[in-house]
């Protein structure tokens, strides 16, 4: 690295200890949440590397910014409208993930449908004969995807693969789709055995899962979330799950994160991780790469190789 070298911030807590992979060849400036750079270095920063957050008050301190890049796959803490005001481009590491948050979606369904955890705890605790209750099978039981991206596209394989119906929904038709489309989402969820969050975490779909389809999805009916927790009234949602509305929650994304363990205390037919659907060591790799790949890019006067938007 020499006097000459770009400079780069590095942003947030994703970008924490990610200084070594950098400095070859690029001037560093790492800051935390809430920090602005040095005065003397902000008309020289041209991009921000960071992971799904990055605050207006940053990039309004930055006059020649001119691509912001996310380590992560979604982009919920930026404000696009701004960043396009301001002839910025934002890229993500959408899609590296994709088959390892549908596999951990397939478990978590399953881990559900089965009763595992509760099954895993009788046994621990002598209750054998009483956890022996024969369970419903999965197949020929039907499978509600909410958006037909590269997620919820290979979370539908699998659950076929499983012998279940599937069936999905989004707001736009995607011609050629191996699945049928529901006339709507309050359709899908009372034709839904198992319903999976697994649409775009955009502010137009907040509460898109709200009571009203989960009293269409009903008392036999559960859901599955691996997509962004503000999809889901939590709140409505563990109403009905203390209610017996629907028949069970498992999930890995909250509306809050780290979501208290205190709001779950007593929450009936549950299974919850903590939003790990996606982290493997080998997407780790991989969105890395990409990270690094946009930022080459842009400084090398190329196109973006995963823009979200780019005015340039």
């Amino acid at each position: 690295m020499t006097a000459a070298a770009p400079v780069l911030v590095l942003y947030g807590p994703m970008m924490a200890g990610q200084r070594a992979a950098w400095e070859a060849d690029y001037r560093i400036v790492q800051l935390a949440g809430g920090e602005l750079p040095p005065a003397e270095l902000a008309d020289a920063i041209e991009v921000i590397a960071s992971g799904d957050t990055v605050p207006n008050a940053l990039i309004d301190a930055l006059p020649a910014l001119r691509l912001v890049a996310c380590f992560s796959t979604g982009y919920t803490g930026i404000d696009l409208a701004h960043l396009a005001s301001r002839g910025i481009a934002l890229t993500t590491a959408g899609g590296v993930n994709a088959h390892d948050v549908a596999d951990h979606a397939v478990a978590l369904a399953l881990a559900l449908w089965h009763g595992i955890p509760a099954a895993d705890r009788s046994v621990r605790e002598g209750g054998w004969r009483e956890s022996r209750v024969p369970r419903a099978s999965l197949r020929g039981k039907h499978a509600g995807i909410i958006g037909l991206g590269r997620i919820g596209g290979a979370i539908a394989g699998r659950l076929a693969a499983h012998e279940m119906e599937v069936r999905w929904w989004g707001p736009h038709a995607k011609p050629g789709a191996p699945f049928a489309r529901a006339a709507n989402l309050a359709d899908l969820a009372q034709w839904s055995d198992v319903l999976v969050v697994a649409s775009r975490a955009a502010p137009e779909n907040r509460h898109q899962v709200d009571a009203a389809v989960l009293a269409a999805l009903g008392p036999t009916g559960m859901l599955v979330n691996i997509s962004r927790g503000f999809l889901v009234d939590e709140e409505a949602l563990i109403s009905a799950l203390r209610a017996g509305a629907i028949g069970g929650a498992a999930l890995d994304v909250f509306e809050k994160e780290p979501s208290p363990p205190e709001k779950w205390d007593g929450v009936p037919n549950t299974v919850l991780t903590p939003h790990i659907a996606g982290y493997t060591q080998e997407a780790g790799i991989d969105m890395r790469r990409q990270q690094h790949e946009n930022v080459r890019r842009h400084f090398a006067g190329e196109p973006l190789l995963t823009p979200v938007h780019d005015p340039l």
